[in-house]
């Protein structure tokens, strides 16, 4: 092969990964028409209203990847609400990955809430606040997933790192495909100050919406992974990890943001904290 069939190749497959589009790769899942793709493909919104929330998840499932999507968040009082984008398996013992957007009162801060959860079992909480109003614009939130670690980031700063760190028995999520999920919903039952503060119906419809889908992954088809024959060059996100410039920036979101992490909560285990939370 030419080098110039080669990158003749190569930029057709960045443009095609660049040119996901709604219509093809989601499927509004429930909400009776509260969920809707619009803009030919492009903009996707989520609604609620006191009757029912709406979601949607990705027609495909991955064993790995790199998951983006620009989001803007229900502006105003959007105490109650929850706006959540995850990744998850399916069955009892499920593995998941969470972000989680925790509406609040009109000029108080969205709290990102974060989990990740292994066979079923999650309790590896942190939560956030962001450096900027995530109402007023679209926003990048992405999830990194390969076998030494998952990444957490927004506009591509890192908030959170988790581990494999299985060889001290600490379960990592590797072997069960996942899709990609997103819901707005109403949970004024815990989401906004503990339950305190319940949503307020006469600002409703509450809406959410979606851009820029893109999903750099090893696509989960009859027991195989698409990533075992392609090309090297398609693949970066496999081995990828935090370089020095993205540690510190790490540091910094969790120095100054974090306003919860699981592993600093002695009160809440106190036989220990969990092996993660101690490991190097």
């Amino acid at each position: 092969m030419t080098t110039s069939l080669l990158l003749s190749l190569l930029f057709s497959f960045v443009i095609l990964a660049s040119a996901a589009n709604f219509n093809q790769d989601i499927d509004v899942t429930w909400g009776d028409g509260r969920g809707k793709i619009l803009e030919n493909g492009n903009l996707l919104t989520l609604t609620l209203d006191k009757f029912s929330g709406s979601g949607f998840q990705s027609k495909n499932q991955y064993l790995f990847g790199k998951i983006d999507m620009n989001i803007k968040l229900v502006p105003g009082n959007s105490a109650g609400t929850v706006t959540t984008y995850y990744l998850r398996s399916e069955g009892s013992t499920w593995d998941e990955i969470d972000f989680e957007f925790l509406g609040n009162l009109s000029g108080d801060p969205y709290i990102v809430h974060t989990n990740v959860y292994t066979q079923g079992k999650g309790d590896k909480e942190q939560q956030f606040y962001l450096w900027f109003d995530p109402t007023k614009d679209f926003h990048t939130y992405s999830l990194l997933w390969n076998p030494q670690r998952i990444i957490f980031s927004v506009d591509g700063t890192p908030i959170r790192e988790f581990k494999d760190l299985e060889t001290t028995g600490v379960a990592f999520p590797k072997s069960q495909p996942m899709s990609v999920y997103s819901s707005l919903w109403n949970a004024d039952d815990w989401a906004t100050r503990g339950g305190l503060v319940k949503t307020d119906w006469s600002k409703a419809p509450f809406t959410a919406a979606y851009r820029n889908y893109k999903a750099d992954a090893c696509v989960w088809s009859s027991g195989k992974s698409s990533c075992s024959s392609t090309s090297p060059f398609q693949n970066s996100w496999l081995s990828q990890e935090l370089d020095i410039t993205s540690q510190e920036r790490l540091k910094w979101v969790q120095k100054n943001y974090m306003i919860y992490n699981y592993c600093t909560d002695t009160k809440r285990f106190p036989q220990g904290l969990p092996k993660e939370c101690t490991a190097p």
